[in-house]
């Protein structure tokens, strides 16, 4: 399917292939249109989803990234799994942000887990920056114990083993041309 979006990614879209590819390889599902956002979240089914709002910045990739896919290893996790990109899905980042976090501050990266379309824990940019993945990975099992039922983890053990998260810094990502 061809996704034309009134607002052209920032950065070149093979640069940041490997930050959207570390989310896919433990287990989430790509939002890249706001049709897929409102497809997953208007869902009133009571499932829990967790939404991460990735992002180029050094903070996604030195611990909010590490701590996502670590806690999907834990043994309770999310029923749904969801990923837009901050300054790549624009059109998809703005009905996530004015549609279902309308009283948030922007924020990415961001992580929150929905229950029926509403938020029911968030974890800002403000909480995760400045700390190490291993905390952060402790407060999402906590909240997947809270808020989510299904058995985890996302993947096997080996198959996280093989995971091989992408450090880069936004300043240093060209960007898109088009």
């Amino acid at each position: 399917m061809f996704n034309i979006q009134s607002k052209p990614p920032i950065y070149d879209p093979e640069a940041v292939q490997p930050m959207r590819d570390e989310l896919r390889f433990v287990g989430f599902e790509e939002a890249t249109t706001p049709s897929k956002v409102d497809e997953v979240l208007s869902q009133k089914d009571d499932k829990s989803v967790l939404v991460f709002l990735n992002s180029v910045c050094g903070c996604a990739a030195g611990c909010a990234r590490p701590a996502v896919a670590s806690a999907l290893q834990h043994n309770v996790i999310p029923e749904k799994l969801l990923t837009v990109f901050a300054g790549q899905d624009r059109d998809a980042v703005d009905l996530l942000r004015s549609k279902y976090l309308p009283n948030l501050a922007p924020s990415s990266p961001m992580m929150a887990i929905f229950r029926n379309g509403a938020p029911v824990y968030v974890l800002n940019r403000y909480q995760i920056e400045g700390r190490e993945a291993s905390d952060i990975a402790q407060d999402l099992k906590a909240a997947f114990e809270t808020f989510c039922t299904k058995a985890g983890p996302s993947i096997t053990a080996e198959k996280y083993a093989e995971l091989v998260h992408t450090i880069a810094c936004g300043s240093k990502i060209q960007l898109n041309k088009n």
